[in-house]
């Protein structure tokens, strides 16, 4: 689930996914929603070798797209890789992969198919492609994020999304282990010169350093609006997203609680108690 938050982020053109790059082609699974943006994006990563990166739900016509594009094109899947377990992104894993008679490889040992993970620091080697794999736990404890730098693509799962911002997925996701995974991909994608990123929801966004700029200055500005409200007197979370989140649509409310139980557990050891 990605929860989306605010707009702030992102065109708010329809994403319809298809080919991005030489190396990254985008099939966009059905399940949009407030949560999910336009859907789903599995990404299909490198060129005869590929990779599926979130197969997504367990929909039967989603996977039978993805593998009919791979037979399209004469590909070679050589795996199933995820960058985080929620539902939205795995539920499909195993079904696909036990059709293509491959592994799924995961941070999380319990979303794994076969032997392999994915840790940080794992290159993934495509012969003409290479992903290389970074930890970016903030959003959920598990999530990793994938550098293709043949292509400059950063593929960001939910740490950073095509339109809007993320949930951080408290208690499983913490906000500072969420700051520091910005940080982190921000250097990166300087030093690496990366020119866009491949998210896990929403369209292709140029510019990965604005980008993550614009995210780590939301969270800060979000931070101070959660604890002048806490220090008014309202210190429920409930409370707190009537408040600080009011602009937003309140079927997303349950995400924006969340992410302001991890905002409030980010401030405690600082200045708030609750």
């Amino acid at each position: 689930m990605s929860g989306r938050v605010l707009p702030f982020v992102g065109s708010q053109e329809p994403w319809t996914g298809g080919r991005t790059t030489d190396a990254a082609t985008c099939v966009l699974a059905p399940n949009a929603s407030p949560w999910t943006l336009d859907g789903t994006n599995t990404w299909i990563i490198g060129d005869r070798d590929v990779v599926i990166v979130d197969p997504g739900p367990d929909d039967p016509e989603h996977l039978a797209a993805v593998v009919a594009h791979v037979r399209e094109h004469d590909q070679q899947v050589m795996g199933v890789l995820l960058t985080h377990g929620h539902l939205d992104h795995s539920a499909g894993a195993r079904g696909l992969a036990d059709q293509l008679g491959v592994g799924v490889r995961a941070l999380d040992p319990g979303q794994r198919l076969g032997d392999e993970g994915l840790v940080d620091g794992d290159v993934v080697d495509l012969g003409t492609t290479e992903l290389r794999v970074v930890a970016t736990p903030g959003h959920s404890g598990d999530s990793v994020s994938l550098i293709v730098p043949s292509d400059g693509s950063l593929l960001t799962g939910d740490t950073v999304l095509g339109r809007g911002t993320t949930l951080v997925a408290w208690p499983d996701g913490t906000l500072g282990d969420y700051l520091d995974s910005l940080a982190r991909l921000r250097d990166l994608a300087l030093d690496l010169g990366l020119v866009r990123i491949l998210p896990g929801h929403g369209p292709v966004l140029a510019h990965p350093v604005d980008v993550i700029d614009a995210y780590l200055a939301h969270r800060r500005e979000r931070l101070a609006q959660v604890q002048a409200v806490y220090e008014s007197g309202v210190t429920s979370p409930e409370g707190i997203v009537e408040v600080v989140y009011a602009d937003v649509p309140r079927e997303v409310w349950p995400a924006a609680e969340l992410t302001v139980r991890a905002q409030l557990d980010y401030l405690r050891p600082r200045s708030v108690e609750w």
